[in-house]
């Protein structure tokens, strides 16, 4: 992501941080989804997993219910007012730290079991790069999962695709434009495969899940 691109991003995501935040945590189903992407990380208690691009923190108390108290949960995240929910949400938890910072240069290093990206992905200039340095993070026999949204491709996806359209660009900054270019959807699609193919050729087992009328791709792996 360019620093322009970046600073769009931060404005947008803070700007609708209180929105971005309901959304998270009522969407019909995303609870649902967020314990299946947590218990896809194959977490003993005593982990330590990390979460790149945390934004209001909805993923955390599932990874910290799959870690325990002896285990250790950090959330990344580059735009401070989402940050700071993400915080009082995990305020209650001393071993559950949120940190401001890039996911393509997350500070962290060594001794991490797993790493979790939500809806992460498709806003990265290099997604399968990203994987890469996540796969190398968490070593063999370590677990990355994405989960990520792009065009459905099940049989009554023209519908679902038209919608599917509209929110993404809706919830790409700037949304004063009548057109992109590149257009949006298309770049997310092909970002989302990309990152999802990089994972499925580190990994030595994989488990896929698709959701939300096939619009949600969800792939864990195990890397070699």
């Amino acid at each position: 992501m360019t620093d322009r691109g970046s600073e769009l991003a931060q404005d947008f995501y803070g700007r609708w941080a209180r929105l971005y935040d309901l959304l998270a945590r009522r969407t019909p189903g995303i609870v649902t989804l967020r314990r299946k992407a947590a218990a896809a990380c194959r977490l003993e208690p005593g982990d330590t997993v990390v979460e790149m691009g945390c934004g209001t923190g909805a993923n955390l108390p599932y990874l910290r219910e799959r870690v325990g108290s002896d285990g250790t949960v950090v959330g990344i995240d580059f735009t401070r007012p989402v940050l700071e929910r993400a915080r009082d949400r995990t305020a209650a938890y001393d071993n559950v730290h949120v940190v401001r910072g890039d996911a393509t240069a997350p500070p962290v290093a060594g001794d991490v079991d797993a790493v979790l990206a939500t809806f992460v992905v498709g806003m990265l200039a290099e997604p399968a790069r990203a994987v890469d340095d996540w796969a190398d993070l968490v070593g063999s026999g370590g677990h990355v999962v994405l989960v990520n949204a792009a065009r459905s491709k099940r049989w009554y996806a023209p519908p679902v695709n038209t919608l599917f359209r509209a929110v993404v660009v809706l919830s790409t900054p700037p949304t004063t434009r009548f057109r992109y270019d590149p257009d949006p959807v298309r770049q997310l699609d092909e970002r989302v495969e990309s990152a999802h193919e990089r994972l499925r050729d580190r990994a030595a087992a994989i488990a896929e899940e698709t959701h939300a009328l096939g619009v949600v791709r969800l792939t864990g792996g195990r890397i070699s």
